[in-house]
């Protein structure tokens, strides 16, 4: 096949394992419809990174991430940074894992909405937020957030990686039981100051939803060249479990405790590994800094 057709890279674990049994058929429509690619699987954590790397170097430069929030996170990064001073690759979403939240900003039915956009041959330029942390540089096209969403995520990642939607819930009662405020140092722009305020959670936002249904930053536009920066303050347990609807909604962003600010940069005061959630990624992370890379993702939505 041609270098300028797509190559699919799927991730047969993606969605404990949905994405195996569902990729054949999807892809299976994708052919149907006149959409030419070639196919590669994932092994492991990290292996999906790898093939794009190596296709981008090879002079791919169409890309079609099969499985979840996840995979499609390896994929930028294997795309960037050497795509930072290239041509923008083009990156499209067959949505199979579990969470898809970035392709939420465009349609509530994902899987029809991409063979259509790809039969159209329809794209537009997204921003890629790229962060510096103490062990090298990540990129990524949805949110990175800190605090009590992250530390839900750690525990689900350490005690219940595989337990679904239960094992969610688990991990949302114990890190509730464990609520306490924390300070994220943090420098916005030209502010003379670190906001060293504590907080339940602050996220830093390219799109609007994670975790596919929750509207943390119902204002995050993918091309406007900003980080949209969400901050909820120190709300408490009650305060937390009686706003928790508004999350869904984009409604928590009218609390009294919370505040949304676009951003170009962010700076970090260095205070060793934190809980960090990337685009569906449970890490351990020391934030340095952080900017936005404008226009630098074409992507088929």
């Amino acid at each position: 096949m041609s270098e300028q057709d797509f190559l699919a890279i799927v991730n047969p674990a993606a969605g404990n394992g949905r994405c195996r049994k569902l990729a054949p058929r999807a892809l299976d429509r994708l052919r149907a419809a006149g959409v030419a690619f070639d196919v590669v699987e994932s092994l492991g954590p990290g292996h999906a990174s790898e093939l794009a790397r190596i296709a981008r170097q090879a002079g791919r430069s169409r890309f079609l991430s099969v499985g979840g929030d996840g995979t499609a996170f390896e994929v930028v990064n294997g795309l960037f940074p050497a795509a930072e001073t290239a041509e923008p690759p083009t990156l499209a979403f067959l949505p199979l894992g579990t969470g898809n939240s970035f392709l939420r900003d465009f349609t509530r039915t994902p899987t029809e909405h991409t063979l259509e956009v790809l039969r159209l041959g329809r794209t537009r330029r997204s921003d890629v937020l790229r962060l510096e942390h103490s062990g090298g540089v990540l990129h990524f096209i949805n949110l990175l957030s800190l605090g009590f969403a992250a530390d839900v995520a750690a525990f689900r990642n350490r005690h219940f990686r595989h337990g679904g939607q239960l094992g969610y819930l688990a991990s949302l009662v114990v890190t509730l039981a464990r609520l306490r405020p924390q300070s994220f140092p943090l420098r916005v722009d030209d502010d003379p100051d670190f906001d060293r305020r504590n907080c339940l959670f602050l996220s830093f936002n390219n799109s609007k939803f994670t975790g596919g249904t929750m509207m943390i930053a119902p204002q995050a536009d993918p091309g406007d060249g900003r980080i949209e920066l969400v901050r909820w303050g120190p709300i408490g347990r009650a305060g937390l479990l009686g706003n928790l609807p508004g999350l869904y909604t984009g409604t928590h962003i009218r609390h009294r405790l919370a505040s949304r600010r676009p951003a170009a940069r962010i700076e970090f005061e260095r205070q060793g590994p934190v809980n960090a959630m990337v685009d569906g990624e449970s890490l351990r992370l020391e934030c340095l800094r952080m900017d936005v890379l404008a226009g630098a993702l074409v992507v088929a939505v």
